[in-house]
């Protein structure tokens, strides 16, 4: 009694894989963009990275213009400097994480 649906849950999924033909009408996908930013008339960001013996520092820039500094020390969790008003003047951030989450409300608990 227990044979028969062992070989039905066996055959069904040989049976739809046989059935199963490519279509016809296929067509060659278009090459990959490789730099999307540079297409749209928008800058990609250059890095520029520098290694010392005690810290590793990480350069964005866009257009020439130094935006962010990501310092990651050898030893503690990694840092930012970020130009916010594009004065020059930086600010140190901990994380680039805005502090906005979704919300994780709980309506009722099953």
């Amino acid at each position: 009694m227990r044979v028969l649906p062992l070989l039905l849950l066996i055959g069904l999924p040989l049976a739809v894989s046989a059935e199963t033909q490519p279509p016809v009408n296929l067509e060659p996908l278009p090459p990959p963009v490789l730099n999307a930013a540079s297409d749209s008339g928008v800058d990609a960001p250059e890095i520029s990275i520098t290694r010392q013996t005690e810290q590793t520092i990480e350069e964005y820039r866009v257009s020439g213009r130094l935006y962010m500094i990501k310092v990651t020390p050898k030893v503690g969790p990694p840092y930012y400097l970020v130009d916010d008003q594009g004065d020059g003047k930086f600010s140190r951030q901990e994380s680039l994480d805005s502090g906005l989450g979704p919300p994780r409300w709980i309506f009722k608990k099953f």
